[in-house]
């Protein structure tokens, strides 16, 4: 495991609960130290050469890096030190045109490439990991022992050759930007009618039979239970890139997604103004990705 951040830490460990040894390597080493202290079935590594000399071949090198130059460069240097026959796993929100690139510059080299986009955030630890894998299926299935341990039941799936995985995990956070929107245009109307609504207890009543229940609702339950009246959030709402991606997407399909889009443009809005909706946004963000959230100016 190459990235030891908030779901590679976790996932290192959770392999090696589930049974798996596993080599984890990252540029902070005391972030090694503090995640093979946690996982008793792994070893730190110095370098990406360490890692890859102490893996018996087949090797099997899962990257949790930020996407972009970082996982470029990891994965060329990666390659220098493996042999055919291995394989790399990007598991982190790269582009999944960048993720076919990824995959022909391995394939010539008989390195096997999957893109395996990831949700779960910090809760994947101890709920797993939905895994959409995109893989020759001869790797798929050699691997799955792996997926297999990070996921929930019925948690991952084989969506179909390398670059697939990316592009539906894409997807898959174009359709959380819509939702949280929603969710956050919803409790702003609450908080702003002339009834005196006690916003948390709505929340939690919603969580039970009603038709948006979910697991984000779960989290602005919980983000409104810490700060009801979500006093310590900025409504500045960052975005990862994937949501531009997935409108992107639509657009060169000519595939009409006009919520996703207004969802993304209206975080771009959210750095204009400090609304409740995007407060809440912001709150959902931290709940489940764990993902910095700023403190709201006085």
């Amino acid at each position: 495991m190459v990235g030891l951040g908030k779901m590679g830490g976790n996932m290192t460990v959770r392999l090696s609960r589930g049974g798996h040894d596993v080599v984890a390597f990252d540029v902070d080493e005391s972030v090694v130290t503090s995640v093979t202290e946690q996982a008793d079935r792994s070893t730190g590594a110095h370098s990406l050469a360490d890692l890859v000399e102490q893996l018996d071949a087949p090797r099997t090198v899962w990257i949790m890096v930020p996407a972009g130059d970082v996982t470029d460069s990891t994965i060329d240097e990666l390659a220098s030190h493996m042999e055919a026959g291995d394989v790399v796993i990007d598991g982190g929100n790269s582009r999944y045109t960048e993720s076919v690139k990824h995959a022909d510059a391995l394939n010539h080299k008989g390195i096997d490439f999957v893109d395996a986009g990831t949700s779960g955030g910090v809760w994947g630890l101890a709920e797993g990991y939905c895994l959409m894998i995109g893989a020759e299926r001869s790797v798929f299935e050699r691997l799955e022992p792996i997926f297999a341990t990070l996921a929930p039941p019925d948690g991952y799936a084989l969506v179909g050759e390398p670059g697939a995985g990316h592009f539906t995990k894409m997807v898959h956070n174009g359709i959380e930007y819509a939702l949280m929107q929603a969710y956050g245009e919803g409790f702003d109307i609450l908080s702003s009618s002339d009834f005196n609504l006690n916003i948390e207890e709505i929340a939690e009543v919603w969580r039970h039979g009603s038709v948006i229940r979910s697991w984000l609702l779960d989290l602005a339950a919980s983000a409104l239970q810490k700060d009801p009246g979500l006093e310590q959030v900025s409504g500045f709402v960052q975005d990862s890139g994937e949501g531009r991606w997935t409108v992107e997407a639509a657009i060169n399909q000519a595939t009409p997604a006009p919520t996703i889009a207004l969802a993304l443009f209206s975080r771009f809005a959210s750095r204009q103004d400090d609304s409740f909706a995007n407060r809440m946004i912001a709150a959902l963000r931290g709940e489940f990705g764990g993902h910095a959230v700023q403190a709201r100016k006085r």
